[in-house]
């Protein structure tokens, strides 16, 4: 498979997953102009999009999608049935898409009905993790999106870890500043630097990656722990993320 990554309106990425009959499956469509674009220029041809959840900025592509190509089938969560979705899907579904087996993960948080999905190695993740952070929450709890990103978390270093913005630079720009003596993250802050300096993409990620240098994945770190002040023995874990992720809120 042929992974694309399209940059669409401010800071998203719409992923495409192609396979060697140019069957395309488009992720996350916030416009379809550039969609439209890298069809027409790889004699593309897309047979399903795949939705996460239902904020205009991954959807708003979906309609004019479907007037150009009415055979394409849309998968999503309930919460985008109103914007284009036909087979709605769920914790624990699967289904095959261009010989690719995808489960369906509930990854609430950012909205309630938000849903990731995983086809090895890909993981398509929408507004739940991002290099180096995660989403905010807007509809759910810092409970629910810590247990979330711990869903994600369980699947092997190699996963691509394919978000749908680029918010790596201020992610580990926040990441350094909570941590400036970890040597991992400020070489990481300032690999970044450099390639979006040069307008480069630092998408996708690899999980194992992101186990190093994301603080949302490090919550049982207790250097981390003392850094922003929680005491892990007296709370549970997901309360320094809950911490965490306020001060990234403020940051």
């Amino acid at each position: 498979m042929n992974l694309t990554s399209i940059p669409a309106l401010q800071d998203n990425y719409i992923w495409t997953l192609t396979d060697d009959h140019q069957h395309c499956i488009i992720v996350d469509p916030g416009e379809a102009q550039p969609v439209l674009e890298k069809i027409a220029s790889n004699g593309w041809l897309p047979v399903a999009i795949l939705l996460t959840h239902h904020h205009n900025d991954h959807v708003g592509g979906v309609a004019e999608l479907l007037r150009h190509y009415p055979q394409l089938v849309v998968y999503g969560p309930e919460e985008t049935r109103s914007k284009g979705a036909q087979k709605i899907v769920t914790e624990g579904d699967e289904f095959d898409l261009l010989g690719l087996k995808f489960e369906v993960i509930s990854t609430p948080g950012h909205t309630l009905g938000h849903i990731s999905y995983y086809s090895k190695p890909y993981l398509f993740c929408g507004d739940t993790l991002f290099s180096g952070g995660c989403g905010r929450i807007f509809e759910g709890t810092p409970q629910q999106m810590y247990d979330s990103i711990q869903k994600l978390s369980k699947y092997d270093d190699e996963t691509l870890v394919c978000a749908a913005h680029e918010y790596t630079l201020s992610n580990m720009k926040f990441a350094s500043a909570i941590m400036p003596q970890d040597p991992q993250i400020l070489a990481e802050y300032q690999k970044i630097k450099d390639l979006r300096a040069k307008n480069g993409i630092s998408l996708p990620t690899k999980l194992g990656h992101e186990r190093q240098i994301n603080l949302f994945l490090r919550t049982q770190d207790i250097d981390l722990q003392r850094t922003i002040g929680v005491d892990a023995a007296q709370h549970p874990v997901w309360q320094t993320f809950a911490v965490l992720r306020e001060k990234k809120d403020h940051f």
